[in-house]
This record gives structure tokens, C-alpha cells and sequence, in this order.
């Protein structure tokens, strides 16, 4: 975990403003480097700028509190919300990511490139390139 901490992956202002304890648990940790390690740090290395996790880590609480699905990868820690800065930036991280074939279990172009939903699940990946 070179360019990204566990910090940046539990910090939510819907947890802070309900009072949702989302501290990752121990046991999850490993997703959150293996997430790190093969996807988020060689694309930020590739990219040459920072990247902003907007969401990463979210317990049960919290991914209903923001709707998530039941079966998110971000309550185990495998997936990241993240941003350049603006849809152009984010367009750019969605390409980059499948340029540098970074392994990856869902690739989600959010909202016209919002934001960008990247998870991955070690040696269970689907490649699953999505627009919502």
C-alpha cells in the first residue's frame, strides 16, 4: 500500500453525520491490500496523480444508510469508489485500468463517469465492465 491508507478507505461523512461505527474489522484488511497492491497502486503509479478514494470500506450499517447493494464488495473491503477530480479524469482511470489490464472484478462507470467502482476479488475476478 503505497499511495493509499486504510484511513482513506473508512472515512465516510454519512458514517460521521449518523455516528455509524466503520472501523474495518481485522480480518478484512487483506482485501483492502490486495484491492491496493494489484489495481488502485499501479493505476495511480501509471496515472502520475492522485486518485481520491470516495468510498471504500463500508459496514453493513453504512451501505444501507447509502443504498448500497446487499451483496456490495464494499462491505468486505474488495471494492473502491474512486475519482480524479471530474468525469473526464474518471473516464481516463476507467480506460487506464482496462489499458494496463489490471485484474479486476467489476469495472463501473457511475453516473457518466461520476465517479468509477472498482473491486477485486483475489483469484475470482469476473472482468465485468458495467455503466450505471
Amino acid at each position: 500500500m503505497k499511495y493509499f491508507t486504510v484511513a482513506e478507505f473508512v472515512k465516510s461523512d454519512t458514517a460521521d453525520r449518523r455516528a455509524i461505527d466503520n472501523r474495518l474489522p481485522k480480518e478484512l484488511l487483506p482485501n483492502v491490500q490486495a484491492l491496493v497492491n494489484n489495481v488502485l497502486d499501479p493505476l495511480r503509479e501509471a496515472y502520475g496523480k492522485p486518485i481520491r478514494v470516495n468510498s471504500g470500506f463500508r459496514c453493513p450499517a453504512l451501505n444501507k444508510a447509502v443504498k448500497g447493494s446487499a451483496t456490495s464488495d464494499h462491505m468486505t473491503g474488495r471494492a473502491a469508489d474512486i475519482t480524479g477530480g471530474s468525469p473526464a479524469e474518471n473516464k481516463k482511470l476507467f480506460y487506464m485500468i482496462q489499458e494496463l489490464e489490471l485484474p479486476f472484478d467489476q469495472l463501473i462507470d457511475e453516473k457518466h463517469f461520476s465517479w468509477v467502482h472498482v473491486s477485486y476479488r483475489e483469484g475470482a475476478n469476473r472482468n465485468q465492465v458495467l455503466a450505471l
